[in-house]
């Protein structure tokens, strides 16, 4: 059904389930897997006329998202590489993510995007689900949103 999946990764550990989750769907799919983290853009301060010694370059910024992608994406990796499954690893840079998400999909040729939500509801959904609920708006290409929802707590 599906052949190529873009699992998203924001280094979280909801995200981070959600991937998981996203590795056992390609696998009895048969299908490859795109990991993919994107990271904030570098903005200049604009606060202030004159940069701050201590204010990293943009060349320091990007190699240091570069390394923390690197490690977002690791697990993902792994767990395919496990399966026998083809990954590739991408991080990308974007004002947007979900734009870029939405981009890297078709640039790339997926057939699905997965990604996670957290499981809110009224304005929690609104404020910290909004990437998931803009790649949904955006995206030609289906989106499986993976829902996690809290385990109920047992009182004995």
């Amino acid at each position: 059904m599906y052949r190529k999946i873009l699992i998203t990764t924001d280094g979280s550990a909801v995200s981070s389930k959600t991937a998981c989750a996203g590795v056992t769907f390609a696998e009895q799919l048969g299908a490859e897997v795109l990991v993919l983290f994107v990271a904030p853009a570098y903005q200049y301060p604009i606060y202030v006329e004159i940069i701050p010694p201590s204010y990293p370059s943009e060349d320091e910024y990007r190699a240091s998202l570069l390394h923390a992608g690197e490690e977002y994406v690791r697990d993902v990796v792994q767990a395919c590489q496990r399966r026998n499954i083809v990954c590739t690893a991408l991080t990308t840079f974007a004002e947007n993510a979900a734009t870029e998400i939405v981009a890297t999909g078709v640039r790339h040729g997926c057939d699905l995007i997965f990604m996670g939500s957290h499981g809110r509801s009224g304005w929690g959904q609104l404020l910290l689900g909004s990437v998931t609920n803009k790649v949904l708006s955006q995206s030609r290409i289906p989106v499986l949103v993976h829902r996690l929802i809290a385990e109920p707590e047992y009182k004995s």
